[in-house]
């Protein structure tokens, strides 16, 4: 009896030492399914940006040859001022920054009182925009400041069809991005889906339409794939970031984002998905080759 409980014992422990080795076996291949040497061939069914600012400690001229390695053609939100390095590195800007000393995510077209100012900054970086070649131009609606949702739509766009024909004529998109006002950007009016898309449809115009950050769109409304879906037509552009954190958009967040680009894809989307999260470890590159390669579906 004693000899056989031995067998059973050690038939036991040899079991759960195979299903612990199987269970660690997995979590590697998970860990490092996006380890991709950088320069591997991507797919080609999503065109891939980044966001300059994310790399703020590595020169505008370093990442643009960085990204070409991985197999970005564009950079994000670069200034007029630098499209000479861009254009120097043949880099697109897939979205154009536009962020003045008198108005930006705080102070945007919800507020009657910039309009005129604001008119005059963005015809000239529709301006700037166009003669570039690039076609997607950033906007915000600015804090409510104690608007209703209504007002602010209307104000909105009372403001963006001041400009908006001229936007046309020059073939540029004027692009408001939604932002979350629950952990980043408090009293932020632009903060869901919805209302978004409202205001897409009060301005009535094909090149006005919205930038789609994931991540902040998780943290208002989740419900993601869905909102794609229902409202890819409004969508010009999209970012991504890890939740929480704003950080890799790898295992280590709670957001799947190969379904994700999948449910992009199929809606025909055209556009530029741009990464906009924080690399978190000592080589950001390597994490941006990462990202990368998790949104390069097959």
């Amino acid at each position: 009896m004693h000899e056989e409980n031995s067998r059973r014992d050690m038939i036991k422990k040899v079991a759960t030492m195979a299903l612990a080795s199987t269970a660690l076996s997995s979590l590697s291949e998970r860990v490092s399914a996006h380890d991709k040497a950088v320069g591997e061939p991507l797919k080609g069914k999503i065109n891939h940006s980044v966001c300059a600012w994310c790399y703020d400690d590595i020169p505008l001229a370093d990442l643009c040859v960085a990204a070409k390695k991985i197999g970005i053609p564009s950079i994000d939100l670069v200034d007029p001022k630098d499209f000479a390095i861009l254009k120097k590195h043949d880099m697109t800007c897939a979205m154009v920054a536009s962020n003045g000393p008198e108005w930006g995510i705080t102070r945007g077209f919800n507020n009657p009182a910039h309009h005129d100012k604001l008119e005059t900054y963005f015809r000239h970086y529709i301006d700037e925009t166009a003669k570039a070649g690039f076609s997607n131009l950033i906007c915000f609606s600015g804090n409510r400041n104690g608007l209703s949702d209504e007002q602010g739509i209307t104000n909105c766009t009372k403001g963006l069809q001041r400009i908006i024909s001229y936007a046309e004529k020059k073939k540029v998109t004027l692009v408001m991005e939604l932002l979350n006002s629950k952990v980043n950007h408090h009293d932020y009016q632009c903060d869901h889906t919805a209302w978004g898309v409202a205001l897409c449809k009060s301005v009535g115009s094909e090149n006005f339409k919205l930038l789609y950050d994931i991540y902040h769109m998780q943290i208002m409304e989740g419900d993601v794939i869905r909102n794609i879906r229902d409202h890819h037509q409004y969508i010009a552009h999209y970012h991504t970031g890890g939740v929480p954190g704003r950080h890799e958009i790898d295992e280590t967040q709670e957001l799947y984002y190969p379904a994700i680009m999948k449910a992009i894809y199929e809606t025909g989307f055209k556009g530029y998905v741009a990464q906009e999260f924080i690399p978190s470890r000592p080589d950001k590159l390597a994490s941006l080759n990462n990202a990368v390669h998790i949104c390069d579906i097959a």
